[in-house]
């Protein structure tokens, strides 16, 4: 797990900076060496993802098609709000249209955030507390990815063959997702066969911190709120999600082989009790990272409310 480093340190009153509740300040140095170790910290997945220039990886292209946060995007670095960063001009940001000139430096205000975004905010700081709150479950072997090629020649992954039949495997075993964004890609025989018959409406009551897509999903929340979320954070959840993305597809009917994945047989015993130990141990992951998401949100939340205090004051 990668520590922050810290630029948080209250500004003394007085300083001339209009940021009604500061977040800290960072020394040119500073961060400048947090900017480039964020910067070295993703660049390989995405320099892979634009060397390939257009050639599928079936595994890491789900990470920038799926999750529109294009490999250019993930480069970018923001330290999050309220950060005085010293020395630096608007151009050395990548956001520069939201970043202001301030005492010496540049700073992302927390009035910056749209205020037509604050209902998504309000409702991610709930769903995150309510699914993290939940008791993981493990029962679900990453049958999903069965159930979207089971009965149908619409195969998703079209250049990769199939290791063995989804119809055995499918048949032998319940269907126990619990993650919407999941089941709606079964294929129209494999829906009925599903514990649950979930709807977008409902995603709330179902999600829970074991899914191998809800800890995806991480991902999903930290970059949604880019670059009010400081940049270190979505690196993380871009790891894990990388991470999750590899157990997923691993368990998957799908020869991985030429890619240099080995299977995870899901159809016996044995497969089934190791992705069961790898689920438990990305669940184990995924927890800090959820927390400092749903930190980062609140302490956004906190930030705008003081500054809307401040200036009903002023």
């Amino acid at each position: 797990m990668s520590t922050l480093p810290r630029l948080d340190e209250p500004r003394p009153p007085g300083s001339g900076c209009q940021v009604p509740l500061p977040g800290g300040r960072g020394s040119l140095s500073d961060w400048h060496a947090r900017r480039d170790a964020h910067r070295a910290r993703v660049a390989p997945l995405a320099a892979d993802r634009v060397q390939r220039s257009g050639r599928k990886h079936p595994v890491y292209d789900f990470l920038f098609e799926y999750y529109s946060y294009r490999a250019a995007h993930l480069l970018r670095w923001s330290p999050g709000v309220n950060v005085v960063l010293e020395g630096a001009t608007l151009a050395d940001t990548d956001w520069p249209h939201l970043f202001r000139e301030c005492d010496g430096g540049v700073v992302l205000p927390a009035d910056s955030f749209p205020e037509k975004r604050r209902a998504y905010l309000t409702w991610a700081i709930d769903y995150l507390r309510t699914t993290g709150d939940r008791e993981p479950q493990f029962g679900c072997f990453g049958l999903h990815e069965w159930a979207m090629v089971y009965r149908t020649d619409d195969v998703r992954h079209s250049r990769v063959p199939l290791r063995i039949a989804a119809e055995p495997v499918v048949e032998s075993m319940p269907l126990r997702c619990s993650h919407y964004d999941a089941f709606r890609f079964f294929t129209p025989a494999a829906v009925p066969r599903n514990r649950v018959q979930l709807t977008r409406d409902i995603t709330t009551e179902h999600d829970q911190p074991g899914c191998v897509h809800v800890t995806m999903d991480l991902y999903k929340f930290a970059y949604k709120l880019a670059p009010w979320v400081p940049s270190e954070v979505i690196a993380e959840a871009f790891e894990l999600a990388a991470s999750a993305r590899e157990l997923d597809m691993r368990a998957s009917p799908y020869d991985l082989s030429e890619f240099g994945f080995t299977p995870i047989r899901i159809e016996t015993k044995d497969g089934r009790e190791e992705y069961m130990t790898a689920q438990r141990e990305l669940t184990r992951r995924a927890a800090p990272v959820r927390a400092k998401v749903l930190a980062v949100f609140v302490r956004l939340t906190n930030h705008m409310r003081h500054a809307e205090d401040a200036g009903g004051r002023r």
